[in-house]
């Protein structure tokens, strides 16, 4: 099942919806819309709701936690999760999420007028690469474990990113 991912906001109020298989393939639209969000003045809280995901990749996962990091920043709020998978709650626990998220594991059904995000595909390879790297270093500063186990990737997204600012540049 093709993921995508839903939004909508009333009064300052942001509801996320992801649904089915939500890959890095929605992460730099996604990754807009967070930093548009933030910018709002009237943003008083998020809600995300994981009911209808049945996976998510850790790149979307880094920019959840961007969500979160970002909010509480701004509103000294922590967003709401909610997700009733047992499968993701399960990484999202190992992953510390529940560090950063108020996370309610129950069925959720809000009604709210959701629109679907539209896939970006203005996206370059490297700027895509580049918002790879930003959302597992975020993942990566939430915990040891986690620094762990995405340095490997984030260390080879680096390099990639080197060499191919080396040929561009052609030095």
């Amino acid at each position: 099942m093709n993921g995508r991912i839903l939004v909508g906001d009333h009064d300052g109020v942001y509801v996320l919806r992801f649904e089915g298989d939500v890959r890095v393939t929605l992460c730099g639209s996604f990754d807009h819309y967070l930093e548009v969000m933030l910018q709002d003045r009237g943003l008083t809280s998020v809600m995300v709701d994981l009911t209808q995901a049945v996976a998510i990749d850790s790149t979307s996962l880094g920019v959840l936690a961007k969500l979160s990091l970002g909010l509480q920043a701004k509103c000294q709020q922590v967003p709401m999760l909610v997700c009733d998978v047992p499968d993701i709650l399960r990484i999202l626990n190992n992953m510390g999420f529940d560090d950063v998220f108020s996370i309610v594991d129950e069925n959720y059904s809000g009604k709210q007028n959701l629109a679907e995000l539209p896939q970006a595909t203005d996206f370059d390879e490297a700027e895509m690469r580049q918002r790879v790297i930003a959302a597992h270093q975020v993942l990566m500063g939430l915990n040891a474990r986690n620094a762990a186990t995405f340095k490997d990737l984030v260390s080879a997204l680096e390099a990639e990113n080197e060499a191919s600012n080396s040929r561009l540049t052609g030095s």
